[in-house]
């Protein structure tokens, strides 16, 4: 496993102007992947890359127009049932990436950056079923 140190203070300086961001303007809808502010988080759990300390997520559902339950995604394989691997192709790119499922969490709409793509209806079933699957 790749160690490294986690930079808790940029990370909690970007929260504090996230958390004030005023989004009144913004709309998102189940089935579409967002770049979203994930930050640094503790242990194992997903953290966000870069400046933004972002990462895709996948909304799962939407329960209002300032939370929705979230699914991290990855570029690195993963395998086993925590994991669904989405294959999603854009022109004639084909991109895969893996849903984290034991990691799905709700989230401040706040956090959301910009819109990547929208998963087809029958790929976004099979994702929320795997989920289900996993909680019995």
């Amino acid at each position: 496993m790749d160690w490294y140190i986690k930079d808790f203070d940029s990370w909690n300086h970007l929260k504090n102007r996230i958390n004030d961001r005023k989004i009144s303007k913004l709309f998102y809808k189940e089935k579409e992947i967002w770049w979203s502010s994930l930050g640094v988080n503790v242990g194992t759990e997903m953290d966000g890359k870069n400046d933004s300390f972002e990462r895709p997520v996948l909304v799962l559902k939407k329960i209002n127009k300032n939370q929705f339950f979230a699914a991290p995604m990855t570029t690195k394989i993963k395998k086993g049932r925590l994991y669904f691997k989405l294959s999603l192709k854009d022109a004639d790119v084909t991109t895969t990436r893996f849903i984290c499922l034991a990691q799905v969490r709700i989230m401040s709409s706040k956090r959301l950056l910009r819109k990547v793509e929208v998963v087809d209806v029958d790929l976004f079933r099979k994702v929320r079923k795997s989920y289900i699957k996993l909680l019995s």
